[in-house]
């Protein structure tokens, strides 16, 4: 199989400078790419919660939403997240659920979401989805990386669901 190379990616943010004008604030490589022990790679690239989500102030350092410290994988209340997820080949799918409204945009390469039961969805380079909180994992069968760009918005929980209300049950 391909190599299980972390991710690397490219974020470019804009702002407004002393004037007003419009300027690109930051334009780097992510320098918070995590190896999780499933054997994928990830990256935060925004956060915000409902209290947070201004357009004004400095992105340097510990200010960065890229860099904020998250207790798990869904947004803080009333908030959103922005994630590039990279998936190794051959690795098995992480099954978890979170109570968010997830857009999931395959940017490369092709994998399996898998939900409950044996309920399978292939997907490739292009495809979206619009996950509502429900149980399911990401597979790369096939021999290179693929990189998902997810956008996921706290919701509240399902009526029904099978799976406890904790994000990784």
């Amino acid at each position: 199989m391909a190599n299980g190379n972390p991710l690397t990616i490219r974020r470019v943010v804009t702002g407004h400078d002393a004037d007003g004008k419009a300027v690109v604030v930051q334009d780097k490589t992510m320098d918070n790419v995590i190896v999780m022990p499933s054997g994928h790679s990830g990256a935060l690239m925004w956060s915000a919660d409902a209290a947070s989500a201004s357009i004004d102030g400095s992105i340097d350092g510990e200010s960065d939403p890229g860099n904020r410290k998250l207790a798990g994988i869904a947004p803080p209340e009333g908030g959103h997240v922005f994630r590039i997820l990279q998936l190794a080949p051959g690795k098995g799918a992480f099954m978890h659920r979170t109570d968010t409204v997830d857009y999931c945009i395959v940017m490369k390469g092709a994998c399996v979401m898998k939900l409950d039961g044996d309920e399978e969805v292939a997907m490739s380079a292009g495809d979206i989805l619009v996950q509502r909180g429900t149980w399911h994992g990401w597979e790369n069968r096939g021999e290179e990386p693929c990189q998902l760009a997810f956008i996921l918005i706290r919701a509240e929980a399902p009526e029904k669901h099978a799976h406890g209300g904790d994000e990784t049950h």
